[in-house]
């Protein structure tokens, strides 16, 4: 009989975000009559910006006309859509990053799982803990359960930033501003990760998924604002949260073209050349009509109205954050992310405050246990819904509170 990918078997019974929704249906059908809030899963729940549809309505109409039909595009991403990436996310803010390096995708998610597909078995991977659960899921899919995995602890001590490896590795993931925690590392720290890689030969993958959302300018969006990291990483983006595109899927990974790895042989090899190679191969490339879609962010309006929307999560952020602090709960995030990070009252496990804030509040959260060892003790709320319901929510938590 054929055989499967035994590493499979070393996943966790189901990812962390479907254990949730099952825990959550069957709440509901015991209590159907229950106004639930949903503050876990990081889904926007604002629509799409009027220059967006705009966009998507013309793309279709477009593919409605022979003449302007779009059949297979390129798998990279069409040159309108990766020329205007280009210009506002990077060389206008003084990044050397070219359209050529730009490769569009269906989603970071994706990406961030596929990238190991063009890097060897044998390197050894460091992942901080807690940790967005694809990393290391999809790395145990590749790799196992093996030797090969150092887990980086973040913890309140050290501010939810890993320390550098006491040993050499040749890969590690980071993921700034950080979800679940909600922190970000500041130029300085930023810089010693990236003379880190340089020193040990090593590659950063860098998502940097909620960069719009910070709002301090002395906090590096991209991880090539600094000195040498063209060298060293490979930055992931999504239009995902920062343009509502959780339902239209868009994404982007940058690639340098003088990054490079050896191969077995010991030889050079380019790995813009292998992603390239990758993408073309596996990917038939994002729709036309979303490309156009994700072309819109980029003109005046498109800014505007994505800005407005950030604007809109960041404030139901703070709301939480002070709402949480207010009541003594110990926060950390929600300054520049979405993401609010608390510590479990009363000594609490992850799931329990899960289930005391679902059959008490009536709303929904993330168990930080959901996002490794290190973050058993934590839980993860997040800014994306409306002002109304944030509001409702941080009043249920009070009420809560006050009666305890």
């Amino acid at each position: 009989m054929f055989q499967i990918n035994q590493h499979y078997l070393q996943l966790g019974e189901s990812y962390l975000f479907s254990t949730i929704a099952g825990k959550v249906e069957h709440f509901r059908a015991a209590h159907p009559d229950a106004d639930i809030i949903r503050l876990g899963i990081g889904d926007v729940t604002m629509p799409l910006t009027p220059a967006v549809i705009s966009a998507l309505h013309g793309a279709v109409d477009e593919m409605g006309v022979k003449e302007s039909f779009r059949g297979y595009g390129p798998e990279q991403g069409y040159a309108f859509l990766r020329e205007a990436i280009a210009e506002t996310d990077f060389q206008k803010r003084g990044i050397g990053i070219s359209p050529g390096e730009i490769f569009v995708s269906d989603g970071s998610k994706s990406d961030t799982g596929n990238i190991g597909d063009i890097l060897g078995e044998g390197n050894l991977v460091a992942i901080t803990d807690p940790v967005y659960p694809v990393y290391l899921d999809t790395t145990l899919m590749r790799i196992g359960k093996s030797d090969r995995i150092r887990l980086l602890r973040c913890s309140e001590e050290n501010g939810f930033l890993p320390e550098l490896p006491e040993e050499r590795v040749d890969m590690v993931y980071l993921c700034y501003p950080n979800n679940p925690t909600g922190t970000v590392m500041t130029r300085e720290e930023l810089t010693k990760w990236v003379d880190w890689a340089l020193e040990n030969e090593s590659l950063i993958l860098f998502d940097a998924a909620y960069e719009a959302f910070i709002r301090d300018e002395a906090i590096p969006r991209s991880i090539f604002e600094i000195e040498g990291a063209r060298r060293c990483a490979i930055e992931f983006r999504s239009f995902s949260k920062s343009a509502g595109f959780t339902g239209l899927r868009c994404s982007y990974t940058v690639v340098p073209r003088e990054l490079k790895a050896i191969t077995a042989g010991g030889g050079e090899v380019s790995l813009h050349h292998l992603w390239n190679r990758r993408q073309s191969t596996k990917f038939n490339g994002t729709p036309y009509i979303i490309q156009r879609a994700a072309e819109a962010v980029y003109t005046p309006q498109g800014q505007q109205e994505m800005q407005e929307m950030i604007d809109s999560y960041m404030q139901n952020a703070m709301v939480i954050r002070k709402g949480l602090m207010a009541n003594g709960y110990t926060v950390f995030g929600g300054e520049h992310s979405p993401y609010i990070w608390l510590k479990c009252p009363d000594g609490l496990d992850s799931w329990r405050f899960f289930d005391r804030l679902l059959e008490e509040c009536h709303i929904v959260g993330t168990p930080g246990s959901g996002f490794g060892e290190a973050g058993e003790g934590y839980f993860r709320l997040t800014a994306f819904n409306s002002a109304e319901r944030t509001a409702e929510a941080i009043g249920r938590i009070a009420r809560r509170s006050s009666t305890r």
